[in-house]
């Protein structure tokens, strides 16, 4: 992969939420999919081979890995080094070689791999009735601002505007955010879909940890639905390159 920094961004956003992943591999690409140790919240990563350089998988096999142990290794890895991953067909390392752009410095890393036990989940195709995109970094900024206030945050979407809202012991906080589409930068514009008003509630601490994600894309795009997780989708690249995606569920009023 010729820009190694988007793969050390994926890493570094999954491994304060899950320890040890599987990663797939097959033809078509990469993936992965875990959830984090409470079984809260799912990460869902697609890398497609179009996204890289050179790919090359002879048959489907899984990659287990610790992601702390890849996120340390990564810290040798340059924004702009060029990334290849190999694993022998029946061996138990992966090899991780990053290049800089010049070529004049190459440094290489041999990583065991691990044995997990990991059943795939299925994700179901759902019709959530609200989509939001919006600039991730506005995003993560509303998330880190309110997690000061409060554990739960209350997402409320209406046709105009969509509302977050952190009620706590200081009181109540509420950032209201609206469509805006005049913007020279697509990157800065704000879009709703809503086909009927929702107010969902949510663990503030995970959202700020998907946020964590938010150097990977410009823009994020989070739907909700009733009594179904929220979802918070990150495109990789351009949006055939792939997607890092986080599913949520909601809190339930006891």
């Amino acid at each position: 992969m010729t820009q190694g920094s988007q793969l050390k961004k994926v890493f570094e956003a999954i491994k304060d939420l899950c320890t040890d992943v599987n990663i797939d591999c097959n033809e078509s690409g990469m993936s992965l999919q875990a959830m984090d140790s409470s079984h809260v919240s799912l990460v869902s990563m697609l890398l497609r081979d179009t996204g890289f350089e050179h790919y090359r998988c002879d048959r489907t096999m899984s990659l287990g890995l610790n992601m702390t142990n890849v996120s340390k290794i990564f810290k040798i890895c340059g924004n702009d080094d060029i990334v290849t991953m190999k694993a022998e067909d029946e061996g138990d390392t992966i090899m991780f070689t990053f290049e800089n752009t010049d070529q004049d410095r190459v440094s290489d890393f041999e990583l065991k791999l691990m044995d997990i036990d990991s059943e795939h989940l299925g994700i179901p195709d759902t019709e959530y009735k609200c989509q939001i995109k919006m600039p991730s970094s506005e995003f993560q900024k509303i998330c880190r601002d309110m997690q000061a206030f409060g554990d739960s945050m209350t997402i409320a979407c209406t046709k105009d505007h969509v509302k977050f809202t952190v009620s706590g012991d200081l009181g109540t906080g509420n950032v209201t955010i609206k469509p805006k589409s005049d913007s020279d930068k697509e990157e800065e514009n704000v879009s709703l879909v809503v086909e009927e008003p929702l107010t969902l509630t949510f663990a503030l601490r995970y959202l700020n940890y998907f946020a964590k994600a938010t150097p990977l894309a410009t823009s994020v795009t989070i739907q909700i639905s009733h009594e179904t997780p929220l979802v918070v989708d990150y495109a990789l690249g351009n949006a055939d390159s792939g997607h890092l995606r986080f599913y949520l569920a909601p809190k339930i009023d006891e």
